[in-house]
């Protein structure tokens, strides 16, 4: 109840965007776990890559797109609870919630390749191709050499002048990074260079198609096929990921 209470207070301060949001329309649905606590999601070589969260159930795994079957996994030990996951060249780097590590492992087999440090906590994790961008929680993202994982710069991202907290799960789509907001249905379109929100995405009719009651069911989780230009989405519990269609402006 009090998270509920502090969801609606946070969606009040945030307030409503002042333009129209984005649309979308639904593309397809597919099925998803709906044990998953889904903390990261990513799309690559006909597969998603997602990661869960809550310590003791933590895992990292590869998943058909058709069929939500659970290809490959790799487990989290405890006591992390993991967080975000973004691919880089043939490794998988991810991310834990509050003890400070992050940690790195094979793109092929997920075995372990090592591991760095950070300040404060991790949420989540997409990549521009140059750069891995980095969410704590906060309104600040973080741009991460992707080789050293050691942090370059910051951008603190605002909606008409005020700082946006609780960004989460992350996805870089067509020059845009996306952020879902933890206890909001929106996705903010960010724009990369001033932190500024482009304008939402609110995905709240899928939150009801989606069928879930839980209060700890909240949106997260976007993956892009930048091939096909295909944009997944789904949440925390759900059990259903869907392909949606957004219409934005290309960006140069």
């Amino acid at each position: 109840m009090i998270r509920a209470l502090l969801a609606v207070l946070a969606a009040c301060l945030l307030g409503a965007p002042a333009q129209a949001q984005t649309p979308w329309t639904l593309v397809k649905t597919y099925p998803h776990d709906p044990s998953a606590f889904t903390e990261g999601l990513f799309y690559h070589d006909g597969a998603l890559y997602e990661s869960t969260g809550l310590e003791g159930r933590s895992d990292i795994r590869k998943v058909a797109l058709k069929s939500g079957k659970v290809l490959q996994r790799r487990v989290v030990d405890p006591p992390y609870f993991g967080e975000g996951i973004v691919n880089w060249k043939d490794r998988i780097v991810s991310l834990t919630w509050r003890h400070r590590r992050g940690f790195v492992w094979s793109l092929a087999d997920f075995a372990p390749q090592g591991e760095f440090r950070y300040e404060g906590e991790g949420w989540a994790l997409t990549q521009d191709g140059r750069h891995i961008i980095m969410s704590d929680g906060t309104a600040q993202l973080r741009f991460l050499d992707p080789d050293s994982l050691t942090e370059q710069r910051r951008i603190t991202v605002t909606w008409n002048g005020r700082p946006v907290q609780r960004l989460n799960e992350l996805e870089y789509v067509r020059g845009e990074i996306w952020a879902n907001i933890w206890y909001d249905t929106r996705i903010a379109r960010i724009d990369p260079a001033s932190g500024a929100v482009i304008d939402w995405i609110d995905l709240a009719p899928l939150r009801a198609k989606a069928g879930v009651t839980d209060n700890e069911a909240v949106t997260n989780g976007i993956a892009y096929d930048a091939a096909r230009d295909r944009i997944f989405v789904t949440g925390k519990y759900w059990p259903k990921l869907f392909e949606i269609r957004v219409e934005t402006r290309p960006r140069g």
